[in-house]
């Protein structure tokens, strides 16, 4: 897949000019976005990634084309756990509601920024070193396993990483909100605020789940093009995701087993691909495993879109069960208490 020069420089720009007018509006007027606004601006992410996909399929091919739409859809399900987390690093540092849209859209740009270096350095690695596939699916493999022994999502506390534990106790601080300001002068002393923790909170946490989601992705397409435009596109509608879905989150109760399944699917793909191109002196002579089958990108799309699809209808079919049984117990205690049996 060749893209020229300026084919990268018209793609991120165009992206940038889109993050910037975001991040101009709700400069000028911080907000709770209402359902329709979040919904309209999320379905405008949606259909742009869409037909980028599509002009990858006319420009380049449907190999390439099926390539992003994989990654792009890897991407979102991994980022709807980031919500998640999100939700509760909002609830933790108490944001007010009206803030909450700014301090997402700079902690994912700042996620932006970290993603394209995770991404360029991925590239150069799996370039230079065949071998990398071996422990991107190792990983991978092991992440799933952890995501499945975590069981059902449930609602965990915060707890704040070393990095900023070591701001907070290195910086000085002020514990009252000044709208969007990241720092402040009081005394003659520049403060940060409460709202550049939360951003640091917001960037770092995505930095870690850049851990998985880049090796998953790379298992999914080698090319560095499409796996940043993947990933700019997946995080430029998490915040409309974040307003939309905020309550569904706590429905999807068997998201950490479905994202289990697909980072372990990923990570099985990775180490087919890896038998199939071995060049290790100690495995076969350095030779490649000529009988093991590498995993088309149609049976990857294929399993991605099955696995996401049977996790949502799945949670929401056990919610809405536990719901009407929840509803039938109640009943039934109504009933049995009777008349008369209230307080006097």
């Amino acid at each position: 897949m060749h893209v020229p020069l300026w084919g990268w420089y018209l793609t991120i720009g165009l992206m940038t000019v889109a993050l910037l007018i975001d991040v101009f509006v709700i400069a000028r007027r911080p907000h709770v976005p209402s359902m329709g606004e979040a919904g309209r601006h999320l379905a405008f992410y949606v259909t742009a990634a869409v037909l980028f996909g599509l002009f990858v399929w006319w420009e380049w091919g449907g190999q390439y084309a099926g390539e992003f739409f994989a990654g792009w859809l890897t991407e979102y399900s991994l980022s709807v756990d980031n919500l998640f987390v999100f939700l509760l690093i909002m609830q933790s540092f108490r944001v007010p509601q009206r803030l909450q849209q700014s301090a997402l859209m700079i902690g994912i740009i700042i996620a932006i920024v970290l993603r394209g270096i995770f991404i360029a350095l991925g590239a150069v690695v799996i370039n230079a070193y065949a071998w990398v596939f071996y422990i991107f699916g190792a990983f991978l493999i092991y992440t799933a396993i952890k995501l499945a022994k975590g069981g059902e999502t449930d609602d965990d506390e915060y707890h704040e990483n070393r990095f900023l534990l070591w701001v907070e106790k290195t910086f000085r601080a002020t514990k009252e909100w000044h709208g969007p300001h990241l720092t402040i002068v009081e005394g003659g002393k520049r403060l940060i605020t409460p709202m550049m923790i939360v951003i640091l909170a917001l960037g770092t946490t995505d930095l870690l789940f850049a851990l998985d989601s880049i090796p998953a992705i790379y298992g999914l397409t080698k090319e560095p093009f499409l796996v940043l435009t993947a990933n700019i596109f997946a995080l430029m509608g998490l915040r409309q995701l974040y307003f939309l879905i905020g309550g569904l989150l706590k429905r999807l109760v068997y998201l950490s087993f479905g994202l289990a399944v697909l980072l372990g699917f990923i990570g099985i793909k990775l180490i087919l691909h890896a038998l199939h191109e071995n060049n290790l002196p100690f495995l076969n002579g350095g030779e490649p495993f000529h009988g093991v089958p590498d995993i088309p990108i149609s049976v990857s799309l294929g399993a991605i879109v099955v696995i996401l699809g049977v996790t949502t209808v799945a949670s929401l079919l056990k919610t809405r069960r536990d719901a009407r049984l929840e509803a039938s117990s109640a009943s039934s205690v109504d009933s049995t208490a009777g008349p008369g049996t209230g307080e006097r």
